[in-house]
């Protein structure tokens, strides 16, 4: 989708201050299946996510880590031929309520794909404030500035862009390219923040800062990571669940627990051979 900047210009007015950050929320998901057709894929998982903390979803390709992801924010119902059971609760309040419009839910619940995605064409400015047009939110011309500004330095991106707000995002490397999806996201002040495998296309160098950045983000924002990289759940996380899909069944979750419970201390045998890279 291209949004040009006078688009931008008209959606983005004068007319209210910068909204306040919402307060921490915690995210339940309660006995969710998810199918692809007549394929399961998700089998009754179930799973609390603290308000304010890091849970890192863990286990192998193929064992619904991502597709559990997507359900948390409604997107696994764009898929045709998807469907699921169960319920999504923010601080006790189903996001798949009739009541609820899918655009209030992702506003809440916000995402950063594994593989990062600017507008290339428009500015590094108007990229973070694409999210505000987006979801109809108006914002006084006054208040972009620090938006801007504000959302940049959360990402750990400012200080590298803040002479160069109006060239494109496109333009940037991709470590940056990320860490600007990250302050759009965080642009329309959502509660919770998904990441799938957001440094799983990245250099070293960029997968340390991006996880600085997550450390750093808790303080606001409740944040779900799926991972594959075992040092990095340990490293940024402060819980985890263990995926898996055994021989055809739908994925489940087999443990979850404190980060360093389930990597020192595991309970199930199968936990500690995944954490240790004995499969997987």
């Amino acid at each position: 989708m291209t949004i040009a900047t006078s688009e931008l210009e008209h959606l983005v007015d004068d007319t209210e201050a910068l909204p306040a950050l919402g307060a921490l929320a915690s995210l339940e998901a309660d006995s969710i299946s998810a199918w692809f057709g007549d394929h399961k894929v998700l089998d009754r998982v179930s799973l609390t996510m603290p308000a304010g903390k890091v849970t890192a979803l863990i286990g192998p390709s193929g064992c619904g880590k991502s597709t559990f992801l997507r359900i948390l924010n409604r997107m696994h119902e764009l898929v045709p031929g998807a469907s699921l059971a169960g319920e999504v609760r923010v601080d006790g309040h189903d996001i798949y309520d009739a009541r609820m419009r899918i655009t209030d839910a992702r506003r809440q619940i916000g995402m950063v794909f594994q593989k990062p995605n600017p507008f290339p064409a428009m500015s590094i400015q108007d990229n973070v404030l694409a999210g505000l047009a987006l979801t109809g939110v108006k914002l006084a011309k006054s208040a972009k500035s620090e938006l801007v500004e504000e959302t940049l330095a959360k990402a750990g991106l400012w200080n590298e862009v803040k002479d160069r707000l109006r060239q494109p995002g496109g333009g940037l490397s991709g470590g940056q390219q990320q860490r600007l999806c990250i302050a759009r996201s965080l642009a329309v002040r959502p509660r919770i923040l998904l990441m799938d495998e957001p440094c799983s296309a990245l250099d070293p160098t960029s997968t340390r800062r991006i996880e600085q950045t997550i450390t750093e983000l808790a303080d606001d924002v409740t944040i779900v990571i799926v991972t594959h990289n075992m040092q990095q759940a340990q490293r940024v996380s402060d819980q985890c669940a263990f995926f898996l899909a055994e021989q055809g069944t739908p994925g489940v979750i087999v443990e979850h627990g404190p980060t360093d419970a389930m990597f020192e201390s595991p309970q199930d045998s199968r936990t500690f051979d995944y954490v240790n890279g004995r499969f997987g």
